[in-house]
């Protein structure tokens, strides 16, 4: 997993999020997002206790007191907030974020999400996903289109424990955007240099194209 694919993925998902809207960012790629939404007003919301992120801070701005969920160094715009754990959840489970962006270890071909948990392996906590999963009013996912073993996170059907029956809007990759509708995956554009077929070869799930599919052209 390069660097530029994970800012590939993070620009492109930036450009989903709407003005003024609430957005939670989950754990891994989500937390790149907002050094690239320029001068969109979007409220971030991270679920340990912060409303108003704002982008990375570097040098003697960084203070590890003030982190995301993902324990990375975060800084605040003008007019933020902080609050506990409890009221974070209060929000989150009160339907009051518009939309979540999550990772993913996969996500079926309807749009279920599995990721909070890996058959066999020890996991520190479920954190927020079902939580996520249940009470945004939409859900991208970013992640990246393999795993680190190479098999593809797209698949027919979940092998990892289902995060809820709520189910992704969007899918975001370093290689390609796909949208659900009517529990069908449709490919909407290409990110990467791959073609079509390529792309097929590396995804489980079945993709249909829709009528404007944007294709990157070399």
């Amino acid at each position: 997993m390069s660097q530029y694919e994970r800012i590939t993925i993070a620009k492109r998902v930036a450009q989903e999020l709407n003005e003024d809207e609430i957005v939670n960012l989950g754990v891994g790629i989500p937390t790149l997002i907002p050094d690239y939404l320029g001068e969109k007003k979007v409220y971030l919301q991270s679920e340990n206790g912060l409303l108003g992120m704002g982008p990375t801070p570097t040098g003697e701005d960084v203070d590890m007191d003030l982190i995301s969920a993902s324990k990375k160094p975060v800084s605040m715009d003008i007019g933020s907030s902080l609050f506990d754990s409890s009221d974070s959840f209060l929000m989150i489970r009160g339907g009051h974020i518009d939309t979540a962006v999550l990772g993913a270890l996969q996500v079926d071909q309807t749009g279920e999400v599995a990721n909070w948990a890996v058959p066999g392996e020890t996991i520190l906590g479920v954190g927020g996903a079902m939580d996520l999963v249940a009470g945004a009013k939409r859900m991208i996912i970013a992640s990246m289109h393999l795993s680190k073993n190479g098999s593809p996170k797209l698949v027919k059907k979940l092998s990892y424990p289902s995060s809820g029956v709520r189910k992704a809007d969007m899918v975001v990759t370093e290689h390609a955007v796909f949208k659900f509708l009517e529990e069908k995956m449709y490919l909407v554009e290409i990110l990467s240099d791959i073609s079509v077929e390529g792309l097929r070869e590396i995804t489980d799930a079945p993709f249909y194209l829709v009528e404007k599919t944007k294709i990157k052209s070399n």
